[in-house]
């Protein structure tokens, strides 16, 4: 699977998360409505969407570092097994959330996010395969 470098792949994932983060935070000051994420079931309940929207930005920050490492941004050849292993997760976890963005049952979800998870997907195998 050699269509993209490993470098690049990377590069647009971390541009991407990066974007991601920048959406959640755009849904916790409230300038986003929180009905295009979660499967629109947030609802009325401040607390929870903070909590989750939390969690999705640790989660986020958490990929990126691994990213950033896989491609050698971040040394830390003592723990290369720990992130291969990282990016492998990486990609189960694209590849869960863009099932989840199709039945979803939210439009924006199903017609936006999920080809945009499909395509990250594809470039966090592509740098997951990569030694």
């Amino acid at each position: 699977m050699k269509w993209i470098s490993a470098k690049l792949a990377g590069n647009i994932l971390l541009v991407a998360l990066g974007l991601l983060a920048i959406i959640h935070i755009l849904i916790l000051l409230n300038l986003l409505p929180s009905n295009i994420v979660w499967g629109g079931q947030i609802g009325d309940s401040p607390t929870k969407l903070v909590m989750l929207e939390i969690i999705a930005l640790l989660v986020t920050a958490l990929f990126a570092i691994i990213i950033a490492t896989k491609i050698g941004y971040i040394k830390a050849d003592k723990y290369r097994r720990a992130i291969n292993i990282g990016v492998w997760a990486v990609f189960a976890y694209l590849v869960l959330n863009t099932i989840g963005n199709l039945v979803s049952g939210v439009s924006f979800e199903n017609l936006v996010f999920a080809p945009i998870t499909i395509l990250l997907a594809l470039f966090a195998f592509r740098l997951a395969i990569e030694k």
